[in-house]
């Protein structure tokens, strides 16, 4: 029924300095630049009227602070969950696309194709990383059916929860958008995950008065 639904606000971390680097994070523990403070902020205030019960984050900085803005403004703690962490991407972790392309072009290729069995050396495979992310915020939604609720993870994380509630096959060319403090919206219920609304981030795009214009996303 409807009103057992879970409501989900699903939320990828403010910008960092890799995100700009266009070197992959992984679950190396990046946090944000001065940009993604500033989106986190914005974010809090464009979520300050959601009367959220509770607010969850990856234990990675870059989504744990994102994370604490928004729940400091609503007045809750910050709940981590390591089920929420980006896909581990082993050998891949620190490079940047230039630089994976150099060294590892075969298991680049397979990246770039989205083969779900492929995982760089030391990482998970795309399906086993699906998995989890979609497994971890169903569980977190269960645990608060009817109820409003906002995680705050990964690019990934993002990505297979759209996929997950959009029936979007796993090797299918991502055609959406996963900004940085981009508002997703989300229903959980037994039936599974149902895509409300996605990539609103009108809040980024406007400055308040007295607001620095340069760290406009």
């Amino acid at each position: 029924m409807i009103e057992q639904a879970t409501r989900i606000i699903a939320i990828r971390h403010g910008e960092t300095d890799w995100n700009v680097d266009t070197r992959i994070q992984g679950q190396l523990d990046i946090g944000l630049n001065d940009a993604g403070r500033w989106q986190a902020r914005r974010l809090a205030e464009a979520l300050a009227d959601e009367a959220l019960d509770a607010v969850y984050s990856s234990d990675l900085a870059r989504a744990r602070d994102t994370a604490q803005t928004v729940a400091g403004r609503a007045g809750l703690e910050v709940r981590t969950d390591v089920g929420l962490r980006e896909r581990g991407f082993g050998v891949f972790e620190g490079l940047t696309f230039a630089e994976i392309e150099r060294r590892f072009p075969e298991p680049a290729r397979r990246w770039r194709q989205r083969d779900a069995r492929f995982g760089p050396e030391g990482g998970e495979t795309l399906t086993v990383f699906y998995r989890r992310a979609v497994a971890s915020v169903t569980a977190l939604a269960a645990q608060h059916r009817g109820q409003h609720i906002a995680v705050v993870a990964h690019g990934g994380v993002l990505d297979a929860l759209y996929r997950a509630a959009s029936r979007v096959a796993l090797d299918a060319p991502r055609t959406w958008q996963v900004g940085n403090a981009s508002i997703n919206r989300l229903l959980a219920s037994d039936a599974g995950l149902v895509l409300v609304g996605w990539a609103d981030s009108l809040h980024l795009e406007e400055i308040l008065p007295g607001e620095p214009g340069e760290l406009a996303a």
